[in-house]
């Protein structure tokens, strides 16, 4: 990674700081107390630190006098070497404790996710903590007078760059080691934890051995109770076996039952589905195209006009022509009769009056006035019939007379009403589509009967499911189905037990049996209970003690393996280190040779690099030996640090190429040294970023870029006057 761009907001002394750097050797200088080491505490702070970190060192990089909102903001605008060319991307940071907040650019992706972000840097610059880049690619001034003032410094140094700024190794080492002591002391007035558990496992074990005789007996009595125990759990789980059963007997019947019920809801539903699809059909093929109501006023219209037809043309057929015989004479008169009659009565009746008067005198007396009124009767008699009889003459010539003037006017009445009644019939049967009127009563009885078995089956859908609509039949038939099976497939998940007949009866049995087993195994399970009760022995704290024994002796054995264990880990953690500096000091002896002939002119050409103590040695011409680092000039140190340091930046961060940051480490040397050394950077910078932090100009000539820091300008005037 090569940062080109480097831009800070309200840290430190830089309230409003935007530079750019270039791909190589940049160099910033100023004076002091121009925020050169904050430069470095940025690129630090925004490649490492995560923007949500609420440390009281980031509230201690605010610049001074800002405002509660402005809060340190670091930008960083970089370019990556991948193997398909050059990626641009940039990084910014605003570090505001729990709101702080991160966006990060890079191949096309913008990443606001603080964890995310420090993951994609950790794998650009192959630096992937803090403390990992502060002990590797950036070197502090007070590293390099450190080394000036402890002999092993350089040591420590190159350990903590090796560790990668982790100190864990050695933090785990030394709580192994002080686990050991705590675990082995062996004093009595601070025994270790393996004699307390030893000292506690003998006072157990001799109190458990006291008690063994004393609780022979009361083990008899709990073998007993054991036993006892035993019987009524035998006989609980017998219980409950049986009791399950018949519960899945009981829902076996239940399920039964109500597949059943299901089983006649569908066949019930499946008729009422086939009747309402009879239904559907029948509705589909009635054999008229009219209506019953309608096809029966039709044939009643049509009997009525093929009855009129019968009747006319029975008329038409069976009429009797004019009679043209000779009448029977017509009957004599009735009145001279009449008249004859009322004058013998009327005589009869003046005779008999004169002979009561004595007027006349007859010889026979009264007789002939009798007889003269009886010839009258007689004569009115006859006279009456003859009028009866010509009344009745006189009748039946005028109904003849009158049936001859019918037939003779009202024959082709007759046949033309009769011409109408069949084209009546014709148009009728026309609209029918039927040909004569059997037909007719042929259609209307099949329709009769179509009518009556669609209301036949009408009916029995009704009696097979009340009101319900025919349309949620088949649903409802489903839905039985599928209770059927579903029943069905509970009672086969049930077992044999759903398939015996009476199984119900004879598990209730048992149950009730195995109820009464269970009452005496309770009743034998108290007694022995009782019996333990009554043992004088304590064998409760028998048992204590021996549990308290147990716990001893799983703690001791616990404690001795974790004793092995953490033997075994510092073991382990020694052979990895040695490991780690073996691979490390061959690493560094190969790449600080060249680096280290550079920047001394060749009289340095061979080191040594101790894998246990990393003590570093050279070889000195002088001396044909070799030489401790320690033994040299503080400015030949300084190299000799600067080289390890580089060395180990190409080991720790692989083909990844952070930034490297320095903070004027060739402060002590001579202007030829300074010149070497900053040729030396000059060909490192092709491979990484090198930003040299200083306060002289001798090496503007040799960089890529230079930077120049304003110092402060700021003076307590106040301060002054009062003095």
């Amino acid at each position: 990674m090569r940062i080109t761009r480097l831009r800070l907001q309200h840290l430190r002394k830089h309230r409003d700081l935007d530079i750019e750097l270039a791909r190589g050797l940049t160099i910033v200088r100023g004076p002091n107390e121009s925020g050169k080491t904050t430069l470095q505490r940025a690129i630090e702070l925004g490649l490492t630190r995560r923007v949500t970190s609420a440390s009281a060192d980031i509230d201690g990089l605010r610049t001074w006098g800002a405002a509660d909102e402005e809060r340190p903001t670091v930008r960083i605008e970089f370019e990556q070497d991948e193997e398909d060319g050059v990626h641009p991307g940039s990084v910014e940071k605003s570090f505001r404790g729990a709101k702080g907040a991160v966006r990060m650019e890079y191949e096309g992706n913008a990443i606001t996710d603080p964890a995310m972000a420090d993951q994609v840097l950790a794998e650009l610059t192959g630096v992937p903590t803090e403390g990992f880049f502060r002990s590797t690619a950036s070197v502090r001034h007070h590293e390099v007078d450190d080394l000036a003032r402890d002999e092993s410094a350089l040591k420590d140094r190159l350990q903590a760059s090796i560790s990668g700024g982790d100190r864990g190794t050695s933090r785990a080492r030394k709580k192994l080691e002080k686990a050991l002591y705590e675990l082995n002391t062996k004093g009595e007035k601070n025994p270790g934890r393996l004699k307390v558990a030893e000292a506690a496992v003998a006072q157990a074990g001799a109190g458990v051995e006291q008690g063994e005789l004393a609780l022979a007996q009361l083990e008899r009595d709990r073998d007993r109770l054991s036993v006892a125990r035993e019987r009524r759990a035998d006989a609980d789980a017998g219980l409950a076996e049986r009791r399950s059963l018949l519960e899945k007997a009981r829902q076996a019947e239940r399920l039964e039952a109500e597949r059943s019920a299901a089983q006649e809801r569908f066949e019930r539903y499946r008729t009422a589905v086939q009747v309402s699809e009879q239904i559907a059909a029948m509705h589909e093929s009635h054999p008229s195209k009219n209506a019953l109501p309608i096809l029966r006023e039709v044939a009643t219209r049509l009997r009525a006009i093929d009855g009129r037809m019968r009747e006319l043309r029975a008329m038409l057929s069976g009429e009797v022509e004019v009679n043209y015989e000779v009448e029977t004479p017509e009957p004599r008169s009735w009145r001279p009769i009449a008249i004859v009659a009322l004058a013998l009565i009327a005589a009869g009746v003046a005779l008999a009056a004169g002979t009561q008067l004595s007027l006349i005198s007859l010889p026979s007396g009264q007789v002939l006035p009798l007889i003269v009124v009886v010839a009258g009767l007689v004569l009115a008699l006859q006279g009456r019939r003859q009028r009866v009889q010509a009344h009745s003459f006189e009748r039946q010539k005028q109904l003849r007379d009158t049936e001859v003037d019918r037939r003779l006017r009202g024959r082709s009445q007759l046949e033309q009403e009769l011409q109408e009644a069949e084209l009546r019939m014709a148009n009728e049967l026309s609209g029918l589509e039927l040909p004569d009127m059997p037909a007719v009563e042929a259609l209307l009885a099949a329709e009769e009967a179509h009518v009556t078995e669609i209301e036949r089956l009408s009916a029995q859908l009704s009696g097979l499911v009340g009101r319900e609509p025919p349309d949620v039949l088949p649903s409802m038939r489903d839905a039985a189905a599928l209770e059927i099976d579903q029943k069905t497939g509970a009672l086969d998940a049930l077992g044999p037990i759903a398939k015996e007949p009476r199984a119900r009866e004879r598990l209730e049995v048992e149950v009730r049996d195995a109820e009464h087993a269970v009452e005496a195994a309770r009743d034998e399970e108290a007694n022995a209970r009782a019996r333990v009760d009554q043992n004088a022995v304590d064998a409760e704290e028998v048992a204590a003690q021996a549990e308290r024994l147990a716990t001893w002796q799983e703690q001791l054995a616990a404690l001795q393996r974790r004793n092995r264990v953490y033997d075994l880990t510092l073991k382990a953690i020694d052979e990895a280190e040695r490991a780690t500096m073996r691979t490390a000091t061959r690493y560094l002896e190969k790449h600080m040779v060249g680096d280290l002939a550079r920047v001394t002119g060749g009289r340095y050409r061979r080191v040594r690099v101790d894998d246990a103590t990393l003590g570093i040695e050279v070889f000195a011409p002088e001396r044909n030996d070799w030489v401790d680092v320690s033994a040299l000039s503080q400015g030949t140190l300084d190299l000799v640090y600067l080289a390890a340091r580089i060395g180990l930046v190409r080991l720790v961060t692989g083909d990844r190429r952070p930034p490297l940051v320095l903070d004027d480490p060739f402060v002590t040397l001579d202007d030829d040294r300074a010149r070497r050394a900053l040729e030396l950077l000059r060909a490192i910078s092709t491979d990484f970023q090198v930003i040299y932090l200083t306060c002289s100009d001798r090496y503007d000539a040799a960089a890529d870029a230079v930077c120049a820091l304003d110092g402060p300008t700021a003076s307590d005037t106040e301060a002054v006057g009062a003095a």
